[in-house]
C-alpha cells in the first residue's frame, strides 16, 4: 500500500502588526506525517519543523483566519518553500525500515540485561456491594 501524507500546523508565530497589516505570520510550526498500512498494522513517521517567512510591504497579503481554508493557504506556503519530495523520501524510508527492519539491538546479558517483557497482572474482581458478603456454604453430612 502507498504512504499517505498529512500536514499538521500546531502553531504559528505572528507579529501583531507589521507594515500596516495585522497578524503577520513569520514562523509556521509543522508536522508532516506519512503512514502506511502493512500486514494489518499501521506504520508512521513524522518530520517536525518550523519554517520562517518575511512579509514585505506591498507583497500580496493573506489575512489570518481561524479556518480550514486558511490552513490550506499555510500548507501551500510550506509546500512552496520546503523540499517536500525529499521529506517524503525520508519518511517513506523510515516507514520501510519499520516494516522490514535491517538492524537490531544486541546485549551482553551480564552487563546490560535485555529488558524483560511486561508481566500481565490478572485483575482482582471485587464484589459490587461490599456489604453483601458471600455466605459460606457448609455441607451437613
Amino acid at each position: 500500500m502507498a504512504v499517505i501524507y498529512t500536514w499538521d500546523i500546531p502553531a504559528m508565530n505572528a507579529h501583531i502588526q507589521s507594515d500596516g497589516q495585522d497578524n503577520v505570520i513569520y514562523t509556521v510550526h509543522y508536522r508532516y506525517t506519512g503512514s502506511e498500512e502493512s500486514g494489518g498494522k499501521t506504520y508512521s513517521s513524522t518530520n517536525i519543523g518550523t519554517q520562517s517567512y518575511t512579509y514585505v510591504a506591498g507583497d500580496p497579503f493573506t489575512p489570518y483566519e481561524d479556518t480550514e481554508a486558511f490552513e490550506n493557504v499555510v500548507i501551500g506556503w510550506l509546500e512552496g518553500s520546503l523540499d517536500v519530495p525529499s521529506m517524503q523520501a525520508s519518511i517513506a524510508a523510515s516507514i520501510q525500515s519499520q516494516i522490514t527492519p535491517v538492524n537490531e539491538d544486541l546485549y551482553f546479558t551480564w552487563q546490560s540485561p535485555e529488558p524483560e517483557p511486561p508481566v500481565e497482572e490478572t485483575p482482582v474482581v471485587q464484589p459490587s456491594d461490599p456489604e453483601q458478603e458471600e455466605e459460606e456454604v457448609v455441607d451437613d453430612e
